[in-house]
C-alpha cells in the first residue's frame, strides 16, 4: 500500500505524541502516585503516633485513668473515621469503638476499603487494627489498636487529587494529540511541497524538456542540494542536447562535402563530362581519405574512451620527447614567421610514449594554426609536486569565452563555419582528453579573445592502469 509522505509524515508523529504520552502515564502512575501513597501513609504513621501520645497523658498514674477522656478521644476519631481500642496494662477495655457504635464501625471500615486503590468487594476483609503500647514515665500503661489499616488506602481528598491529575494527563495527551496532527501537517507540507516541486520538473526533464528549472523556496539543507542537483543535471542535459544536436549537424556537415564532391565528380565521369583521367581520380582519391581520416579518427577515440584501452607503458622523457615533436614543426614555425621559445626539464614518466606524442603534436598544431605571423608560442615542460606539467601558451586568436567549456567535446569548433582553413574536423582535443584522462591526468585550457591560448597538461609519473 502506497502513502504520500505527508500522510506519513503526519501519522509518526501523531504515533509519537501517543506513545510518548503512554509512557507519561505509566511512568507518572508508577512513580509519582507511587510516592504520593508513600506521603499519605507516612502522614497515618503521624497521626497514629499523635492519637498514641494523646491516650498515654490520659494516665493518671496507678492503673488509674481518665475514663472520660479516653471516650471523648475515641469518639472525636471515631466520627473522623478512624476506629480505636484502649485496653489497660491488665487487658481490660476502657473504651472500644465497636462496643460504643459497632454499624458505624461497620461503615467505615466499608468506605475505606472501597477508596483503597484496586479496592474490590473482599478488601473489607483486610481489616487489620496496628497495636501501639501506651508508656507513662517510661512505663507500659495499657495498649490502643488503631484500624482500620489498609496499606493502599486513599481518603476523598487523596482521591480527588489522583484524579485531578490523572484528568490533567488525560486532557494533556488529547491536546499533545491535537498539537501533533497541526505540527505534522504543517511540516509535512513544508517537506512534500518542494519535493513534489522537484517530483514535477524531474517528469519534465524525463520528457525531454531540459529547460525546467526548480525555484527554491525552503531553508532544508537536503532539499536545497536535492534542487541544486536536479537543477544542475536540467541544465547539463540541456547542454549535452544542444551538444548533440550540434554533433549530428557537424558530422553530417564533415561528410557531406567529400560526399558530395566525390557524387559530382563520378557523376560528370560517367556522364562523359569528365574524362576519367589520373588528375580526376587522384581528386576523388582525396575526398575517400578525407572521409577515412575522419572514420579513422571516430574509431581511434571510442578506443581511447574504452576503459579497457591497453596502454604501452615505459620510461621516458617527456622533456626530451617534446623537443624532439618541435624540431618537426620547426620549419613550419619558420614559414610563419613564428616565434618559438622551449623551456626544458628532464622529466621522467611511466606512460604510452605513442599517446603522449599525439596529444603533443595536436597541441603543437593547434597552436601553429590559430598564432598569426609575427606571433609567439612557448612550450614549458617541468616537474612538480610528483607529476609532470606541460605548457603551451601561444598570443593567437584566441577562443571565446562561451566557447571554452566545449572545446573537448566531438566535433565542436569555435569557427561556426567549419571553415577547414581555421581548423580541423574537431576531434583532435576529445582524444587528447581521452589519452591524458586514460593516464590518470588532467588537461586545462585558458583563453582570452585576441589574446592568446594556454593548454596545461599535467600527468602522473607514473599511474596504476594496466
Amino acid at each position: 500500500m502506497m502513502n504520500s509522505l505527508r500522510t506519513k509524515l503526519s501519522l509518526s508523529y501523531i504515533i509519537a505524541a501517543v506513545i510518548i504520552v503512554f509512557l507519561i502515564n505509566i511512568l507518572t502512575n508508577l512513580f509519582v502516585v507511587k510516592h504520593f501513597k508513600e506521603y499519605v501513609n507516612e502522614n497515618q504513621q503521624l497521626r497514629n503516633k499523635e492519637i498514641v501520645a494523646t491516650l498515654a497523658a490520659q494516665y493518671k498514674g496507678n492503673g488509674k485513668w481518665n475514663l472520660d477522656s479516653v471516650a471523648s478521644i475515641g469518639e472525636s476519631y471515631l466520627v473522623n473515621g478512624i476506629i480505636i481500642k484502649v485496653v489497660d496494662a491488665k487487658g481490660s477495655i476502657l473504651w472500644d469503638a465497636k462496643e460504643h457504635n459497632n454499624g458505624m464501625c461497620q461503615k467505615i471500615i466499608e468506605h475505606m476499603a472501597a477508596n483503597a486503590s484496586g479496592a474490590s468487594e473482599t478488601k473489607a476483609s483486610q481489616y487489620s487494627a496496628v497495636p501501639y503500647s501506651l508508656y507513662s514515665s517510661l512505663n507500659k500503661v495499657g495498649m490502643v489498636e488503631i484500624g482500620p489499616y489498609l496499606p493502599d488506602y486513599l481518603n476523598e481528598h487523596d482521591k480527588a487529587f489522583i484524579e485531578a491529575f490523572n484528568g490533567v494527563l488525560m486532557g494533556v495527551g488529547v491536546f499533545s494529540l491535537i498539537f501533533a496532527l497541526l505540527l505534522g501537517t504543517i511540516m509535512s507540507r513544508r517537506l512534500s511541497s518542494p519535493i513534489s516541486r522537484v517530483i514535477s520538473a524531474a517528469g519534465s526533464i524525463s520528457k525531454g524538456f531540459y529547460n525546467e528549472r526548480i525555484a527554491q523556496s525552503t531553508n532544508i539543507t537536503e532539499i536545497i542540494e536535492l534542487t541544486s542537483t536536479v537543477n544542475n543535471l536540467a541544465e547539463s542535459l540541456e547542454q549535452q542536447e544542444a551538444l548533440r544536436k550540434r554533433l549530428t549537424g557537424d558530422v553530417a556537415h564533415e561528410l557531406r562535402t567529400p560526399l558530395a564532391t566525390l557524387q559530382s565528380h563520378m557523376e560528370a565521369m560517367i556522364d562523359g563530362i569528365w574524362t576519367a583521367d589520373a588528375e580526376r581520380l587522384r581528386s576523388c582519391h582525396e575526398e575517400i581519405v578525407r572521409i577515412s581520416k575522419l572514420v579513422g579518427d571516430l574509431e581511434k577515440l571510442t578506443k581511447y574512451e574504452n576503459e579497457k584501452l591497453v596502454m604501452e607503458k615505459t620510461d621516458f622523457d617527456v622533456g626530451e620527447l617534446a623537443k624532439r615533436l618541435l624540431q618537426n614543426f620547426e620549419s613550419q614555425f619558420l614559414g610563419k614567421d613564428i616565434r618559438l621559445e622551449f623551456t626544458e626539464t628532464e622529466a621522467i614518466i611511466y606512460a604510452d610514449r605513442d599517446k603522449i606524442s599525439q596529444v603533443l603534436v595536436n597541441l603543437f598544431s593547434n597552436a601553429l594554426k590559430f598564432t598569426a605571423a609575427g606571433g609567439r608560442v612557448s612550450v614549458l615542460v617541468l616537474r612538480e609536486q610528483g607529476c609532470v606539467k606541460i605548457v603551451v601558451e601561444d598570443n593567437g586568436v584566441g577562443i571565446p569565452g562561451e566557447d571554452l567549456p566545449y572545446i573537448f567535446e566531438r566535433f565542436y569548433r569555435a569557427d561556426k563555419s567549419r571553415n577547414r582553413l581555421t581548423g580541423g574536423s574537431g576531434i583532435g582535443l576529445t582524444i587528447s582528453r581521452a589519452i591524458i584522462n586514460a593516464h590518470e591526468g588532467s588537461i586545462d585550457v585558458e583563453s582570452i579573445p585576441d589574446r592568446g591560448t594556454k593548454f596545461t597538461v599535467i600527468l602522473p609519473e607514473s599511474f596504476t592502469q594496466g
